[in-house]
């Protein structure tokens, strides 16, 4: 066990400056919290808004083919990408919020295990890609059940197989690729990790032209530019935490460990990711079936209005992604009163951006709409299902924000109770909205889902009080002096 002094860090490669301002550590630990939403949140967003232009413009390729199976198809495909996400996500985020704590913990003068970020880090690398190997082969396995489950008619079929089986291939690359931006994230580096997603983008872009203008290959192609892309972060990223990390990482398979402390608190707060990802599987083979007897044109609008509607919703997750190293690390730190501020402050960031941006989005909601399909009845009925997903980002944003204070303060069990909340309440919503409202109901399930969901994320927070919950350093001081002064 080594301590250290507040202000600096004992990596192995050197202590850490904490009032350094070129210092990621910096804006983690003491910068005011406006910078530090600056520095942690905008590389986000920008990352992710051109992730969200990218799927509308991967939409516009498939599109551009004038093939409403192919469109249909990628649709069908919409519940794979989360999968991979979900069981990144066990590893990405369990680890990553494990290693802010520990990093806060550190800086604030508490004692910490040698080489305990190493371990974390090697279960999360490997476990991530252990686990993607097995699950992608058993799920290459079961392809054309896989399929038949999500949906597929008989003209989707085939495409929708094509797409499916090459993302699948590509499941261990896609896992780790999540799960070491998370990690890299989680050392307050917000612009690398803006730089390795980017480039992922740039590549799938550059590989979709190839593949899909160029060589014709259709939704194959579109699925093989996701896979290759992800391959050019996860080299970005390996090298980044192996040469820039202040933390002295080593990506060694020998530092892969087993450890109970280790495997409980990874799991603990990853499980709410896979259970998220999980249900949003489950709620999108459900729409899917459910839509898909409405005919394809209706599906085929679903698809790309959720495509539009990510731009928002993408915006706001850059800042949920941002603060939840900034809330995880300031925890570890038993600072709560940066944590209250750090709440408090993204959550007001947080409603401008959804006002702002999906105001933006349904003013021009037909023309945008009216990019990807010439089809009348897909365009009439898209702009009904783009109305109610706009809707539902006023609710989602603040809800997304709380699961992320829930996460970075390891409060397992309310990240666990809200990452199922959505799943279980969308299944009997949007079963009776059918069954009453036919089409209607179908399109505003998702709404009141949100809304429902949105109560009891506020609910849980009123419960766990995650600001009250941690004690401040000069707490933990006074309370270390009298257990000193009784011995």
């Amino acid at each position: 066990m080594t301590s250290t002094t507040p202000g600096t860090t004992a990596p192995e490669n050197g202590p850490v400056d904490l009032s350094d301002r070129k210092s990621d550590r910096y804006y983690l630990a003491i910068a005011p919290i406006w910078r530090a939403l600056v520095h942690l949140c905008l590389p986000m967003i920008a990352a992710i808004s051109v992730g969200a232009v990218y799927n509308i413009i991967n939409a516009g390729f498939i599109g551009s083919l004038h093939s409403t199976p192919l469109l249909a198809a990628i649709t069908f495909g919409l519940p794979v990408l989360p999968l991979m996400m979900a069981v990144g996500g066990v590893f990405g985020v369990g680890g990553s919020t494990m290693v802010s704590r520990i990093m806060g913990a550190t800086d604030s003068g508490s004692a910490r295990e040698p080489d305990l970020i190493k371990r974390v880090v090697g279960f999360t690398i490997w476990g991530a890609i252990g686990a993607g190997v097995i699950i992608g082969g058993i799920c290459l396995i079961l392809l054309n059940p896989i399929v038949h489950l999500l949906g597929a008619d008989a003209a989707a079929f085939a495409p929708t197989a094509q797409y499916v089986g090459v993302t699948l291939a590509f499941f261990p690359v896609l896992t780790v690729a999540f799960a070491l931006e998370q990690l890299v994230r989680a050392e307050g580096a917000s612009k690398a990790s803006m730089i390795g997603l980017i480039a992922s983008t740039v590549g799938n872009l550059v590989f979709d032209v190839l593949f899909i203008l160029v060589l014709h290959w259709g939704v194959l192609g579109a699925a093989l530019a996701i896979g290759l892309s992800n391959l050019i972060s996860v080299g970005y990223y390996l090298w980044f935490l192996q040469t820039k990390s202040a933390n002295g990482i080593s990506l060694s398979p020998r530092w892969f460990s087993l450890r109970g402390n280790i495997v409980k608190e990874v799991f603990g707060v990853g499980a709410s990711e896979l259970l998220m990802s999980s249900f949003l599987i489950v709620t999108s083979l459900l729409l899917n079936n459910l839509a898909v007897h409405y005919g394809d044109a209706v599906l085929a609008a679903f698809g790309v209005a959720l495509r539009i509607v990510q731009l928002p919703e993408f915006l706001v997750m850059g800042i949920t992604l941002g603060v939840m190293s900034l809330f995880a690390y300031t925890f570890g730190a038993g600072n709560r009163a940066r944590l209250r501020t750090a709440i408090r402050t993204s959550l007001f960031t947080i409603g401008g951006i959804t006002i702002v941006f999906s105001g933006l989005v349904f003013l021009f909601r037909e023309q945008v709409f009216g990019l990807f399909s010439t089809d009348p009845q897909v365009i009439e009925v898209g702009g009904l299902i783009l109305i109610a997903q706009l809707v539902s980002t006023i609710f989602n944003g603040v809800t997304g924000l709380l699961i992320t204070v829930f996460q970075g303060t390891g409060k397992m069990r309310a990240a666990t109770i809200m990452s199922v909340a959505q799943g279980v309440l969308f299944i009997p919503v949007v079963l009776l909205g059918n069954l009453w409202f036919g089409l209607t109901g179908i399109i505003w399930a998702m709404t009141a889902t949100e809304l429902l969901t949105f109560l009891v994320a506020l609910a849980l927070y009123r419960i766990e009080r995650p600001t009250t919950a941690v004690p401040t350093a000069d707490e933990v001081a006074a309370a270390a002096e009298l257990v000193s002064e009784a011995a």
